[in-house]
């Protein structure tokens, strides 16, 4: 601990294994998610498993390693912006191909074209997946 009573840094930098999202029916949201990204399942949880699905991952491209997963859950997903606590951002190079992607894949748009909100360079849009999780899809800096 510092003079401060926090910790110091960690011995060594820390890696992002993956960020986990609560899902009813992991196995149709990370099918959802792939059909979005184009990312695969990790090796061996291609086929559905019998004994439930409680646990899938997508594995993101050019990485180490990092993957989007998914768990069994039957919590609630409070409705966005004021329930959300973490979303997933994803980079696309076309913002309105990536729309109209999202859309054909069962995303439902909770803000419009940033055109639309007064705010035409606003590379952001927020969306739910089918189970209510918001995630933004981000195009281009400026």
């Amino acid at each position: 601990m510092n003079v401060h009573g926090t910790p110091d840094a960690p011995p060594a930098p820390m890696g992002l294994r993956n960020t986990t999202v609560d899902a009813r029916d992991p196995r149709a949201l990370a099918d959802f998610y792939r059909r979005l990204t184009g990312w695969q399942y990790t090796p061996g949880q291609e086929a559905p498993d019998p004994d439930g699905e409680d646990w899938l991952t997508l594995q993101v491209p050019g990485t180490d390693g990092t993957r989007l997963a998914f768990q069994r859950s039957d919590a609630e997903v409070r409705p966005w912006p004021g329930g959300a606590r973490v979303h997933v951002d994803l980079d696309v190079p076309d913002l309105e191909a990536a729309h109209e992607h999202a859309l054909a894949c069962g995303a439902t748009p909770l803000t419009g074209t940033p055109a639309e909100e007064g705010h035409p360079d606003d590379p952001f849009r927020v969306y739910a997946d089918p189970e209510g999780h918001p995630f933004c899809l981000c195009g281009p800096l400026g």
